[in-house]
């Protein structure tokens, strides 16, 4: 087997894997070991044991003494500073892109992406939901690169892995947010000014407003926490929050 077909068997393993456990297919807690997850996905046990060291740097699983490695289970506490760092991650990647100057061909790629929100969000028979997760998404990704930065660009990244952490966590059932059209338009309007801001040179604007579009998720996540906690089965990851 060649290294591209390996990599590939990684790849699958770890995607099936992180889709078992973001699903609440396996509970928080429970111990998952190399030969039963070979068997239940299907593919062998070098990529699934790769699969599982990464997902154990990522803390979805814990390692076990004895062997093997566990879900591990996540208090809002824990979801919460995973998206303060987010914010203060990405805040860095927009301070330090405004600070060394962007890529004028990057920031137009960025102004592009916005425009196409703006026409997914301006629907007149509603919002295109579908294509703003997934411009979302791209304009995150491309935000992260900004500042020229890998070490920056890993991390966030690394970070949106994390339950509930990613800036589309909350975007896989409309119905799960509170005045869910005002909350897109208001994270729309916070891309717009973190662009605006690197490209004026704006350093602490810019980091500035980077963190505080993070919070977005925290109240969006308050609001599921606390109203909708029922609805936990449609939106991945939740299953591994701890009730209060």
């Amino acid at each position: 087997m060649g290294e591209a077909d390996r990599m590939s068997l990684v790849d699958k393993a770890i995607i099936a894997l992180r889709s078992l456990i973001m699903s609440g297919a396996v509970a928080p807690g429970t111990r998952l070991a190399e030969v039963a997850l070979s068997e239940r996905l299907g593919i062998s046990r070098t990529p699934i044991r790769q699969a599982m060291d990464r997902l154990t740097s990522e803390g979805l699983l814990e390692r076990i003494e004895t062997g093997g490695c566990r879900v591990a289970s996540f208090s809002i506490t824990d979801i919460m500073d995973a998206i303060e760092i987010r914010g203060v991650i990405e805040g860095t990647a927009a301070r330090l892109a405004a600070e060394r100057g962007a890529d004028a061909a990057d920031l137009r790629v960025c102004d592009e992406l916005l425009g196409r929100i703006d026409i997914a969000l301006g629907q007149s028979e509603g919002i295109d939901f579908d294509a703003y997760v997934a411009l979302n998404a791209q304009f995150h990704h491309k935000l992260a690169q900004l500042a020229q930065s890998p070490v920056i660009s890993r991390e966030v990244e690394r970070v949106m892995r994390l339950p509930l952490a990613s800036p589309s966590a909350f975007l896989q059932e409309q119905a799960l947010i509170h005045d869910f059209q005002t909350s897109l338009l208001r994270a729309q309007s916070q891309h717009k000014a973190i662009v605006a801001a690197i490209r004026n040179r704006e350093g602490a604007r810019a980091e500035a407003l980077g963190r505080e579009h993070a919070r977005l998720a925290r109240e969006n996540l308050e609001h599921v926490m606390n109203a909708d906690r029922h609805l936990a089965s449609r939106l991945p990851g939740l299953s591994l929050v701890a009730s209060r």
